[in-house]
């Protein structure tokens, strides 16, 4: 479109099983050109193109189509709401201006409902609220108007409360940054209006909430009711419209509206009612209790001047009666449409208030090549669509698509044999994309200076150049090909996808910063090994992997060490359309798939205080040219989440001296006595683990255990202080060691003692007494390789001493059932290693909901025997919370008298649930296992009959 002040890109944003794709349906029906007939609206489930979506009944994949309303073009998208596939949501929300959130009226706010608006609140879009289900209330829990009243009230001021913790979590962590790094008082730029107590982020009066059934089709806003009262009450529109929420009431004998206290001063009764009760539930109840009165329905119809055709009044089924009236007097496309149009921002208003989120400010520099990456963020917030314009675009995910199934397009040419086409779901940020266009493709680490400095070296590993075959505006389940597109626009792009795996950054010119990186709410912890049945299907294995790869935005694919290939998912019921998809679409081969394998981590006793060191272990270089000391120590749980959160970003080029990182971890450091010490003898970190050089004194000698009367004459002590010794700066290889104890540790975070898994939240003392020798005989390839695997060893053996402990990923599980089916519930947690959190009965509903941590380990065929023992009454949703440190020893071996009366002695003691997950993990990794093969030798008997 020209105006672009006439474009709306939304998502639509729930919890599983709230009602987006049925309202997506009726949306469509409305306003997408006669796709879908407005009678198969919430059967037809049109987003859901996949057989396996239709077959689940829920999304898996987040699918976009153009709706046209009154003179606005509206792109929207329907997004997952199962946890296992939150990746779809974050494709789809980087792609969105606003958000459609749907709530649905009986079960109210939950786990995914948190997930879902904070992704929309850190990605900085404007989110609506949908009260979806209102029918519910009124046949299933059978509420009265005032009951139904007081629980939207709940479920409104509970959105609102997420709403408002995000905003006091971002603008005190803003005032705390701002009040560290200057002295005056000044706050934050964009938070300098913000005086006062935040307003509501949804208010039904404002217009940004909607009451609807999507199952009926109908839904309405107050604006709708304020305009049908005005006359008939003698009051103005607006009027009533604030007067439709809240405790505010109508006197018939005054016509006025008042507070509770001055309708009874003016005698009110007793019991008086809302306005939004009195005028608005009330003719809803008096509707849905019609149906099933012909001549009182006919009433109704007459009171609201509704023109419904007899044959659809005589059909047997009260539910299609009852759609046939509500969609007449309240179509739900024309509230919630009218809502998007008027709450919900353009792409020019909401690109100027997104934009530090989706390129962030760097540091201003006189280079050429950051002028007019600066100049080409100008462009993207401005929204710009001009010629003149560099294009810019921001491909959120590549998705496959048969080639059969692409609409022919002039100059059409097949770019490969294979049988599947990607595509790249795209937005538009600045300028005019065009078929036939040539265009830089972007990976999130380019960086435009180096780019500028070193074309042909640096800039080739992550700048490419693509062209774009074809440009297609996406319908759902179709294609529509298109000659160009510009600012504000979604599109599917044909061409690149030899270009780019997942997402990437699309611009006409390399002087650009790549858009941030995508949110993930989890991520994949389910793993599975996977072989093809025949073994000279294994190339074609091989190729439908690379396929899955680049067509799912979450899944990972890998080697291991043992030549598997191995598939990671977010969950169980992702990891099966995986699998499903490789086997039947990508593949095309028979597989065999090995039990899910969870990953672990690995740490020591949390009993151990943080910060100090607790264990230390010396290795020797088989050529006794090194002595290596290595000290272990637990890191705080704050330092430890805020590493694992910016693992994927800083620890691939150990870049411990980012100084926003250095900030973040001063933060998570706030009270620890030696947290200004620690910082400067950083060296390295590896995943959620920090290598330290040892504190040394004046003389630079190691305090902590070495004194130095026990070093040799001539010895070096590697590392040295961040500034380095002057005799280490003296010897060549010296510096070059250095490299060698960061690779030795970086191995032992990788690799645990205890089965191999990486370890978490350990800081580790390293230092290496260089003994005099002669380099050139010993061979410096020799000694750096034997130092390394020295600080390997060492490492894992001060683990070991301090007390290791393993570590597995949870889950925090929400149930729901009545009361009959709690103990079969509880009986199936307890086996699961469960650990319940909270029970509490819903209110106004016979239902219990129960919240409670379980194991990943444990989570698979978890819903499956739910089911069976709650003969169906219970369902589950599963979502990662954290990982948690069992606190079992796995080598725990009686020692008191009273362990030894309880357990006996230790060859006998039975292996807790730390060994056996242990010995699970290192027989599946093919490590050697402590466990009796043979218990009685003479008694052995074979089971074949010898005759």
């Amino acid at each position: 479109m020209a105006d672009r002040r006439k474009i709306r890109n939304i998502c639509i944003l729930a919890h599983v099983d709230h009602g987006k794709t049925t309202l997506a349906d009726h949306l469509i029906a409305a306003c997408g050109g006669g796709l879908v007939h407005p009678k198969l609206a919430g059967r037809l489930r049109f987003m859901d193109y996949l057989d396996e979506e239709q077959r689940r009944a829920i999304t898996m994949k987040s699918s976009s189509i153009a709706l046209q309303f009154r003179d606005h073009s509206i792109n929207l998208i329907d997004s997952p709401g199962h946890m296992d596939f939150c990746s779809e949501v974050s494709t789809a929300v980087r792609m969105s201006d606003g958000a459609v959130v749907l709530v649905d009226a009986v079960e109210g706010v939950h786990i995914q409902t948190h997930a879902v608006l904070r992704q929309a609140w850190a990605e900085k879009l404007t989110p609506c609220l949908v009260l979806n289900k209102i029918d519910r209330l009124i046949t299933e829990l059978k509420l009265n108007p005032m009951e139904a009243y007081t629980r939207l009230q709940r479920i409104i001021h509970e959105v609102n409360s997420i709403i408002s913790a995000y905003q006091s979590e971002k603008y005190l962590s803003d005032v705390d940054s701002l009040l560290a790094s200057q002295s005056s008082s000044e706050l934050p730029e964009e938070e300098e209006d913000r005086g006062g107590e935040e307003e509501d982020a949804f208010q039904p009066q404002k217009g940004n909430v909607v009451f609807a059934c999507a199952l009926d089709g109908w839904g309405f806003r107050l604006g709708q009711f304020a305009d049908m009262y005005a006359a008939k009450l003698g009051a103005s529109a607006g009027a009533l419209l604030r007067g439709l929420w809240g405790q505010r009431y109508f006197n018939m004998k005054k016509r006025m509206i008042v507070g509770k206290k001055g309708l009874l001063d003016h005698g009110g009764g007793r019991d008086p009612q809302p306005m939004f009760v009195q005028f608005v539930l009330r003719p809803l109840w008096q509707v849905y209790e019609a149906v099933g009165d012909r001549e009182k329905l006919e009433k109704v119809i007459q009171g609201l001047n509704l023109s419904v055709p007899v044959r659809e009044l005589q059909n047997k089924d009260p539910r299609l009666v009852l759609q046939a009236v509500m969609s007449r007097w309240l179509p739900l496309s024309e509230a919630v449409l009218s809502m998007v149009v008027d709450n919900l921002p353009d792409p020019v208003a909401a690109q100027s208030l997104r934009i530090s989120r989706l390129i962030p400010r760097r540091d201003d520099t006189e280079e050429p090549a950051l002028a007019d990456a600066e100049e080409v963020r100008h462009a993207v917030e401005a929204c710009d669509p001009s010629d003149a314009s560099p294009t810019v675009a921001f491909v959120s995910k590549m998705f496959a698509v048969p080639l059969k199934m692409l609409p022919p397009c002039e100059e059409d040419e097949p770019i490969d044999d294979e049988e599947e086409c990607f595509l790249a779901f795209a937005r538009i940020f600045s300028g005019v994309l065009r078929r036939g266009q040539h265009i830089f493709v972007l990976s999130a680490l380019h960086d435009p200076r180096k780019f500028q400095s070193a074309e042909e070296e640096d800039g080739s590993k992550h700048v490419q150049k693509g062209e774009v075959r074809s440009l297609y505006l996406m319908m759902g389940q179709g294609l529509k090909p298109v000659v160009e597109a510009s600012a504000g626009s979604l599109v599917a792009i044909r061409g690149l996808g030899k270009q780019i795996l997942k997402s990437a950054t699309l611009c006409s010119t390399p002087n650009c910063w790549p858009f941030s990186s995508l949110m993930f709410q989890v991520a994949p912890t389910v793993k599975v090994a996977i072989e093809a049945t025949d073994p000279s299907d294994m190339a074609a294995l091989a190729r439908g992997l690379r396929l899955l790869n680049r067509a799912d935005p979450f899944v990972e694919v890998a080697v291991s060490a043992r030549g598997e290939h191995v598939l990671s998912a977010a969950g169980e019921v992702h990891l099966e359309r995986c699998v499903k998809d490789l086997r039947d679409r990508f593949a095309k081969v028979s597989l065999e798939v090995s039990p899910p394998l969870v990953s672990f981590r690995e740490t020591i006793d949390e009993a151990a205080p943080p910060l100090v060191t607790v264990a230390m272990a010396e290795r020797r270089t088989p050529n006794s040219r090194c002595l290596i000391r290595a000290r272990v120590m637990r890191l705080p749980a704050a330092l430890t989440k805020l590493l694992e959160e910016g693992s994927s970003i800083h620890s691939r080029d150990n870049n411990v001296g980012d100084p926003a990182l250095r900030k973040r971890m001063e933060d998570a450091l706030t009270g620890a006595e030696s947290a200004p010490e620690l910082l400067q003898r950083m060296l390295a970190h590896a995943g959620t683990n920090i290598l330290l050089s040892p504190p040394l004194t004046s003389k630079g000698i190691e305090i902590a255990g070495t004194k130095e009367e026990d070093i040799e004459e001539g010895a070096l002590l590697i590392p040295g202080p961040v500034a380095g010794l002057a005799l280490e700066q003296q010897n060549p290889e010296v510096e070059s060691l250095r490299s060698s104890i960061v690779s030795g540790f970086q191995l032992a975070a990788a690799a645990g003692p205890l089965c191999e898994e990486p370890m978490w939240g350990l800081g580790f003392e390293v230092e290496v007494l260089l003994l005099p020798g002669s380099s050139a005989q010993q061979g410096q390839e020799q000694l750096h390789g034997q130092t390394m695997a020295a600080v390997k060893e060492a490492c894992r053996a001060a683990v070991l001493k301090a007390g290791a402990r393993l570590v597995e990923a949870m889950y925090f599980c929400e149930l729901s059932t009545t009361m009959e089916y709690l103990g079969p519930m509880y009986a199936v947690l307890s086996r699961r290693r469960a650990r319940v959190l909270s029970e509490e009965m819903q209110e106004g509903s016979p239902r219990f909901t129960v919240q409670a941590y379980v194991p990943v380990a444990e989570s698979f065929g978890f819903a499956d025997e739910l089911r069976r023992w709650t003969s169906g009454a219970a369902s589950a949703l599963l979502v990662l919370s954290h990982w948690e440190a069992l606190k079992e020893d796995p080598f725990f071996a009686p020692k008191t008298e009273e362990e030894v009366e309880e357990f006996g002695d230790g060859a006998s003691v039975p292996p807790n649930a730390a060994r056996k997950l242990v010995d699970a993990v290192r027989r599946r990794k093919g490590l050697p296992v402590e466990e009796k093969v043979v218990r009685h030798a003479t008694k052995q008997r074979t089971l074949a009959r010898k005759v």
